[in-house]
């Protein structure tokens, strides 16, 4: 008697005895599900019995045993897909607290604090700032001055040998040599800002001239100096000699 195959279930194997079973599409990351070919082959020298078999529907035995070893395979394949369940209590997020009204008017009340605190300190900065900038200017103008000074200081020195080389000039004696290293002073005390004034029929002026002389005159149609005795001298804007002038009116 021929023993009967146990039935594969369909929702499982999807095969059917002594032919190669479709293999399920996989989707996404679901479950994965091989199912391997192991068809047998059957020698063609069979008995009459499993001829008859075969004509009636019934499987062979051999067929049956490796469609339940497929089974086996499919069920242990599915079952090493499936990840261990997570373990420890569920963590669930905990509901939004209110916010609280005081929370806000305090909140509030430190920001205008900070706002204050904040004016206050540019104000300061911008003090502070204005302050250091006249005092830079202040420092630059005092040490200007302090050069002026002492520039002045060495030209006030040099000017007697200027008038010497004035009267030196006038009788002729700037000669040669001498003539020489005379304009070469000259020129070297110009490049330091002395400007030397005071000439014949310049219009007087009291707050460079300095009259040691007075006399009237039809030449002339205002205070005029009509002899120059000592030249004058200035640093820049500074005045460090007036000159020494006779001044003469109109009659």
């Amino acid at each position: 008697m021929t023993q009967k195959p146990r039935a594969a279930d369909p929702g499982d194997t999807g095969s059917t005895p002594g032919g190669s079973a479709p293999t399920e599409p996989t989707t996404g990351d679901g479950e994965r599900v091989v199912i391997r070919n192991n068809r047998k082959l059957v020698d063609t020298s069979e008995p009459e019995g499993t001829a008859a078999d075969a004509e009636t529907g019934v499987p062979a035995e051999g067929l049956v045993e490796d469609a339940e070893v497929v089974v086996d395979e499919i069920e242990v394949e599915v079952n090493s897909t499936d990840g261990p369940e997570p373990s420890g209590p569920a963590v669930v997020d905990a509901p939004a607290q209110p916010v609280d009204g005081g929370g806000s008017s305090s909140l509030g009340a430190e920001l205008e604090a900070l706002r204050s605190e904040l004016d206050e300190r540019t104000r300061d900065l911008q003090r502070v700032s204005a302050e250091y900038a006249n005092y830079r200017k202040r420092v630059d103008r005092d040490r200007n001055l302090v050069q002026e000074q002492a520039t002045g200081s060495v030209l006030a020195a040099l000017l007697p040998i200027l008038d010497d080389l004035d009267r030196a000039r006038e009788h002729g004696d700037l000669v040669g040599p001498f003539g020489t290293v005379a304009e070469q002073l000259t020129t070297a005390l110009g490049k330091f800002g002395l400007n030397a004034f005071g000439e014949q029929g310049d219009p007087f002026d009291p707050t460079r001239h300095e009259a040691v002389a007075h006399q009237t005159s039809a030449e002339v149609s205002e205070p005029t100096c009509v002899q120059v005795m000592r030249r004058g001298y200035q640093l820049g804007e500074r005045l460090l000699r007036p000159a020494l002038v006779a001044v003469a009116d109109p009659e």
